[in-house]
């Protein structure tokens, strides 16, 4: 995967959730529109500040979460 330039970490913000460029939008909070048939033309227009990029960068994250496997640790 590429290397994500656009999601930021801030424990102080929104929770310590993933955002979008250290601003308080989560990035599950466009996964989210996006899943709920909201078009980047109908998101963009609720959230001005974003790019297409921050919507298309959310939506890589989200795949490449969705594939990434958690193993159980076992202690000995």
């Amino acid at each position: 995967m590429k290397k994500l330039t656009r999601i930021t970490f801030n424990p102080e913000l929104i929770g310590g959730m993933l955002c979008i460029r250290g601003m308080r939008i989560a990035v599950g909070t466009i996964v989210g529109l996006l899943a709920s048939e909201r078009s980047p033309e109908v998101i963009l227009r609720a959230y001005p500040y974003l790019g297409l990029a921050d919507i298309y960068e959310a939506l890589a994250y989200a795949a490449w979460r969705v594939e990434e496997i958690d193993v159980p640790l076992t202690l000995a």
